[in-house]
């Protein structure tokens, strides 16, 4: 981390481009095994040259299907001024079927559970009940994206649960991934604010929330069990890819952090990109190496959401 303390503006606009440089940061490393990858020092937008990198097309630098939901998830909550499960969905149809929010318009890499409910919402299915809702629908398409709800909700934590629970159903709807979106959203919202311990603090605040739900309880303690020591395999499973975010927070720095999360391998770009969006909250925006913030593409997309958020978060502390 850098020795100045960041602002809070300096939080809010870490946690979103430390999102999505994690996310393009693992696009070419995606499904390689963690002894195939590059050493932690090597892994840059560019592997190196004898590495087989994944999505060959992809230029250097470009988000992938993570960074783009996150942004239509953003761009969602700026227009509609709440959760709008109705316009969340057109947003992701949009993207799904002519690239809204993707860099250059290319959408490369779609999760199996996510393609099944974006093609129920366009054959008419309600929004909150398009979300496949079987045990082994688990993945961690929900989570990968819902960081922006933190960033921009003021309401209660009990209403950022609730919400976060509702952009989850969307796409992935068995309780399991609604609890780690929330669980992820609260951990957010308490390093954003500075707060001792915020993972364990999280935890807390869900488990009196959930003391009304004793599914969600059941799920919290019994599968996500966020009691246990951060580990994790890098994988696709969402409650695997929490542990592995968090597990890799154990470093200081961002650029450890997401190498980290990289070198897990496997679901290399999520898993970074859920990692990097908190890394981003608690260094700020200059924790982030410069190359990486430079050599992120698609500024034009995502500067104009950036600055529509950071303006509101500046009105809302105003008040």
């Amino acid at each position: 981390m850098t020795d100045r303390t960041p602002t809070y503006q300096d939080r809010i606009a870490g946690g979103l481009i430390g999102l999505l440089v994690g996310d393009a940061l693992g696009v070419p490393y995606e499904f390689h095994r963690p002894e195939a990858l590059p050493s932690h020092d090597a892994i840059e937008y560019s592997p190196p040259e004898n590495f087989d990198r994944s999505h060959r097309s992809v230029p250097p630098g470009t988000w992938s299907d993570d960074g783009a939901q996150a942004l239509c998830l953003l761009a969602s909550l700026l227009y509609r001024d709440r959760f709008d499960a109705g316009d969340f969905s057109r947003r992701l149809i949009n993207w799904y079927d002519h690239g809204y929010l993707a860099v250059d318009g290319v959408v490369f890499d779609v999760g199996v559970t996510t393609s099944r409910a974006i093609l129920s919402l366009k054959d008419g299915v309600p929004p909150l009940e398009a979300g496949p809702a079987d045990v082994h629908d688990n993945g961690n398409g929900s989570l990968m994206r819902v960081l922006p709800l933190a960033l921009w909700h003021r309401g209660e934590d009990a209403e950022l649960v609730q919400d976060a629970h509702a952009q989850s159903r969307v796409t992935h709807g068995h309780l399991r991934s609604q609890v780690c979106c929330a669980l992820y959203c609260l951990w957010a919202r308490r390093v954003l604010a500075s707060i001792q311990e915020p993972w364990d603090d999280a935890v807390c605040t869900l488990r009196n929330i959930y003391h009304v739900s004793p599914d969600a309880l059941q799920e919290l303690d019994w599968s996500v069990r966020p009691d246990d020591p951060p580990q994790g395999q890098g994988s696709g499973y969402v409650v695997d890819c929490l542990r592995s975010a968090r597990a890799a927070l154990q470093e200081r720095r961002y650029s450890d952090i997401v190498r980290s999360a990289i070198r897990l391998g496997h679901d290399t770009d999520t898993t970074a990109c859920v990692a990097g969006g908190i890394a981003g909250l608690r260094g700020g925006l200059d924790d982030i190496p410069e190359r990486w913030r430079l050599g992120l593409r698609g500024r034009d997309i995502y500067e104009p959401l950036l600055q529509r958020l950071l303006l509101r978060c500046s009105e809302t502390n105003a008040l």
